[in-house]
């Protein structure tokens, strides 16, 4: 299955939500900012399970048993490549399922470095965030030093 538009904008997150309009003195993390996100989460969910069902089909149908070496080594690696992807996959979504059983808790939207607020636009951007813009960009910066 070659990497397309659709598929490269499957990869990403779910587009197409309404940004949340905070109300003038809502409380951080109300009733209505947790269904927003959690909406967003198993829209993302839902999308990322039917990419899997769509590489399962696509593996059984294009399946083959090729006589040629190459050709059978071109297909053994489009389907690592996809299985690679899907595995990613997998990951992201036991992370949303973690997110959502954190929605569910009330403890969703806070630091878990510092416990500030994350922020509203940072969770649309990336729902299932658990540190701060700064807490995140401290720890890249000492990634990329322990990396070096």
């Amino acid at each position: 299955m070659p990497i397309t538009k659709d598929s490269q904008s499957n990869a990403q997150l779910v587009r197409g939500f309404q940004p949340y309009k905070e109300k003038k003195g809502e409380e951080y993390m109300s009733d209505e900012m947790r269904e927003h996100f959690t909406a967003i989460l198993n829209q993302w969910k839902k999308e990322l399970m039917e990419e899997v069902d769509r590489t399962v089909h696509h593996m059984q149908d294009e399946a083959a048993n090729f006589p040629d070496p190459a050709d059978r080594a071109s297909q053994e690696e489009e389907f690592s490549l996809e299985l690679r992807a899907r595995d990613r996959e997998r990951k992201l979504i036991k992370k949303i399922d973690e997110t959502l059983q954190l929605i569910e808790n009330n403890e969703y939207g806070w630091c878990d470095s510092c416990g500030v607020e994350i922020g509203i636009r940072r969770l649309e951007a990336r729902p299932t965030a658990t540190l701060c813009i700064d807490c995140k960009t401290l720890a890249e910066i000492k990634e990329k030093q322990v990396g070096s």
